[in-house]
């Protein structure tokens, strides 16, 4: 991991988001430890999801938050956190309050610039709306994708309230960057096993070749025209595909263009009837 975060540093790459439950913390340390250079740097981290006796849940409390707070900050070296984003916190939990009063608790004391949301994939606008029409954080992220376009209201109505939006999982777990066909196998231990079906493969192969057909007219790859897809909406503040190798820096920073309205349309209307199917699938498979 080390080296894939110096060789995007090296590349110019100025934001990085994680959260302190990703390697229980390590993926923190690890970005305090590499990059030093931190006033050129923009970090973005989550809390709520917590791991306590063995087990997986979250907790929204006032208190944790607080305290999970100064811990992310020790790991990553800094003294304030550019953004903080409550992971995947539910309605029932911004109602009850305490999430935001630490929040905005947090950045009274300086302890962090601005706050957010790190939306549910498959439902993002409840909670998005509650935060809306309260007037409340600085901004959302969430799922966005040629497959997955369920949050493109959602953008319209947050940049118009003047909300930042962080897009995430552009490339759908690699499904859009034309890499694999219905035979390739995944490691029992890899989350792709499940996720990543050759029914689910032989499906997007086929739905998605009308749309592949415009990495001709632009002279692009398909791992391009997916990252360019996202980013052409005005809305969009950044996008985060990850990194698994070092290499994976330069295949997601260069060639990356604007689509023509034309062919942004026609990805939306896609989006809006054969593109369903899919979803539905992916729905189904988590």
């Amino acid at each position: 991991m080390i080296a894939r975060v110096e060789t995007a540093a090296s590349a110019g790459i100025n934001f990085y988001d994680t959260a302190d439950i990703f390697g229980l913390g390590h993926s923190e340390d690890i970005l305090g430890e590499t990059i030093r250079d931190t006033d050129k740097i923009i970090y973005a981290t989550k809390v709520g999801n917590v791991a306590r006796n063995d087990q997986f849940t979250v907790d929204y409390s006032k208190e944790y938050i607080m305290a999970a707070c100064e811990a992310s900050l020790k790991r990553l070296r800094r003294e304030v956190i550019d953004y903080y984003q409550l992971h995947s916190a539910r309605l029932v939990h911004l109602q009850n309050g305490e999430c935001i009063e630490a929040m905005q608790e947090l950045q009274r004391q300086g302890k962090i610039r601005y706050w957010g949301l790190s939306l549910n994939s498959f439902d993002p606008t409840p909670e998005a709306e509650f935060l809306i029409e309260k007037k409340l954080g600085n901004g959302f992220q969430l799922v966005l994708n040629i497959l997955n376009q369920r949050a493109l209201p959602l953008i319209k109505k947050a940049n118009q309230n003047g909300y930042g939006i962080i897009a995430r999982m552009p490339l759908q777990f690699g499904l859009l960057t034309g890499k694999f066909n219905a035979s390739s196998a995944f490691a029992s231990n890899d989350h792709r096993h499940k996720r990543l079906s050759a029914e689910m493969i032989s499906t997007v192969l086929k739905v998605m070749d009308p749309i592949w057909k415009l990495c001709d007219k632009y002279g692009i790859n398909k791992t391009q025209l997916a990252l360019s897809y996202v980013l052409s909406y005005p809305g969009v503040s950044t996008v985060i595909p990850g990194i698994r190798t070092a290499s994976h820096v330069l295949q997601n920073t260069t060639g990356l263009i604007t689509l023509d309205a034309e062919d942004m349309q026609m990805i939306e209307e896609k989006g809006r009837t054969d593109l369903i199917p899919v979803m539905q699938l992916i729905e189904r498979q988590g």
